[in-house]
């Protein structure tokens, strides 16, 4: 039989079966103090891929403290009263110092921020603003931080877990959780019982201040610096009016700067809480022999009283269309944005389903408006459910010459379509059976089946997860052409225009390269202006040489360009000197 008629009968067998994540054999267990373990024996490989997830994201912050969950993730890694410290009792007393100086510097950023509200000065955050007080603080501080280094180990988390054969260790934040996971050999789960249940008691959040520094320059680097990273970050908070998924995960940047230890340890003593916590381990292990061992290490943790606060900012009905259009050095596009309903909402299947029907190569939007009408070069769309509400995107780009706002009209003849005649039923079925077999390979691995229940449990439960065979087949015609009525209304959309800055190229080099990789190099020039160490170049210089050759060959215009301009820098600096 051909090869590639084998792999369709397989998927055509696969999706004809019911779903794996339907069968699941999750084992549910629950300490006295309300920490939730969910196991799943799978004995295929001698590891476990471990993880825990706090109910906590960007979702349950608030003005001022925006981007402080993301924090409490960076600080996790830091360490404990005995990981991380040569000297514990010496590290807590110039942490205490710490916080005493960091108390005067706040009066001081206080009286700055009263300053700039009136008009006296441009920037409080611009050093030469600061008082001769603020700057013996700031010196002050800066002497204790150093002598604090003297006695920490860096890392040292890190390099336990991977002495003793850990992998894969790793933490993220989204709105509505934060994660942390790492695969451990199947004999070191007592290692991962003592480490993690010794981060829930005993953390401390050492480096603080300075770890505020470093997460401000990851907002400058992956948000700030990039051609449309601020663009979207206020598409997104003009999108959502009332809701806290009005900003992003990593915070706003005034408030980055100014968050305290103090609220940080009162985050952390809510959300961290044991009854707010879900432990997930998927693999080389038997639910009642492990028992013990967690409640050994775990159990010991205290009961919390606080009450986790309940999210209860509701977005508004949105009256009218909101629009955004903006220019940047990137490929020109559009992105359309309806508001829905959280995951675990019974309409969230059925637009898991329109999605499907809408993307893809063989998708309505790019057999539509790419293969067909060839006014687009990418076109698709995506439904998000997340804890507490919802997005459907569509987007495109355009040919050269076109404009996103044709691409955009034709996005919406095609919501049309699919609002005044229902789907076919071949088309209903053929979609059902990608989405089962995308799920069930999603599932497939130790790790990414313990990433789908952390998944369910940040949104929901891991029952919303066993439950997805069955909400997916009741999608009928009619609520695929039901949703779509409901929710791709005019006044329900925010819609965003992206345009290239200037509409033209200055560099003839630049120009020749294509639009996508423009963008991209042109974000790399700009990086590369505000670099002033030709040590440093010259080390960029030697890693990107060694590694073009294995450079995709659409890329390696791209690579040339960015080494050549290195070059010029590099020769530029060297005769300023």
């Amino acid at each position: 039989m051909h090869f590639k008629r084998k792999i369709l009968i397989l998927l055509w067998i696969l999706a004809a079966l019911p779903l794996a994540a339907q069968n699941i054999p999750v084992v549910e267990k629950t300490l006295p103090n309300g920490m939730r373990f969910l196991f799943v024996e799978k004995h295929n490989v001698p590891t476990i891929a471990t993880g825990w997830v706090a109910r906590v994201g960007a979702a349950n912050e608030r003005p001022g403290i925006t981007g402080i969950s993301h924090m409490l993730e960076h600080m996790m890694k830091k360490g404990t009263r005995i990981i991380g410290t040569k000297d514990p009792a010496r590290d807590a007393r110039l942490m205490a110092e710490m916080d005493r100086v960091q108390s005067e510097i706040r009066k001081e950023m206080s009286q700055l921020r009263e300053k700039q509200r009136r008009g006296e000065i441009e920037d409080m955050n611009d050093p030469k603003a600061r008082s001769p007080r603020l700057q013996q603080l700031t010196d002050e501080f800066n002497k204790l931080l150093a002598e604090q280094r003297t006695i920490m180990v860096k890392e040292e988390l890190t390099r336990i877990y991977s002495q003793e054969g850990g992998t894969g260790r790793n933490a993220m934040t989204s709105n509505d959780m934060t994660a942390y996971v790492v695969t451990v050999p199947s004999n070191k789960l007592e290692l991962w019982c003592w480490l993690e249940s010794d981060r829930l008691q005993n953390l401390v959040l050492r480096e603080f201040y300075s770890e505020r520094d470093v997460i401000l320059e990851e907002r400058r680097q992956g948000l700030e610096a990039t051609p449309t990273g601020l663009i979207n970050e206020q598409f997104g908070a003009m999108t959502w009016t009332a809701h806290p998924y009005h900003w992003g995960v990593i915070g706003w940047r005034s408030d980055i700067g100014q968050v305290t230890r103090e609220q940080a340890e009162e985050h952390f003593q809510t959300y961290y809480a044991p009854h707010n916590l879900t432990a997930m381990l998927v693999g080389d292990i038997k639910p009642d022999e492990a028992w013990p061992l967690i409640e050994r290490y775990f159990g010991r943790i205290p009961a919390s009283s606080r009450v986790v606060p309940e999210m209860i900012t509701q977005e508004p009905p949105q009256k009218a269309e909101q629009r955004m259009i903006a220019e940047a050095d990137t490929t020109p596009s559009v992105e359309i944005h309806y508001k829905t309903v959280p995951g675990v909402h019974r309409d969230s299947a059925a637009l898991d389903v329109l999605s499907g029907l809408l993307n893809g190569r063989t998708g309505r939007l790019y057999k539509s408006l790419v293969a067909d009408q060839k006014i687009a070069t990418n076109a698709g769309s995506g439904s998000s459910g997340l804890k507490y509400a919802g997005e459907f995107i569509f987007y495109g780009m355009p040919t050269q010459e076109r404009r996103p706002e044709d691409v955009e009209d034709a996005i919406y003849a095609q919501i049309e379509l699919l609002q005044k005649e229902p789907v076919t039923d071949r088309e209903l079925q053929k979609v059902k059976n990608q989405i089962e077999v995308q799920n069930a390979a999603a599932t497939e691995s130790n790790f990414n089946l313990m990433l789908e229940l952390m998944s369910a449990e940040s949104t929901g439960s891991y029952k919303d997860l066993l439950d997805q065979p069955s909400r997916l087949r009741a999608v009928t015609r009619d609520d695929v052409q039901r949703v779509a009525r409901k929710y791709f209304a005019k006044e329900n959309r925010s819609v965003l225009i992206l345009n290239r800055k200037g509409g033209t190229v200055d560099d003839p080099e630049l120009a020749k390269l294509p639009p996508e990789l423009q963008s991209m190099v042109k974000a790399q020039l700009q990086r590369l202006a505000s670099l002033q160490d030709v040590e440093a170049l010259r080390k960029a210089l030697a890693q990107m040489e060694a590694t073009a050759g294995q450079a995709p060959e659409k890329m390696k215009p791209a690579v040339d360009y960015l080494l050549k301009a290195i070059r010029d820098r590099i020769q530029k600096l060297e005769v300023k000197k």
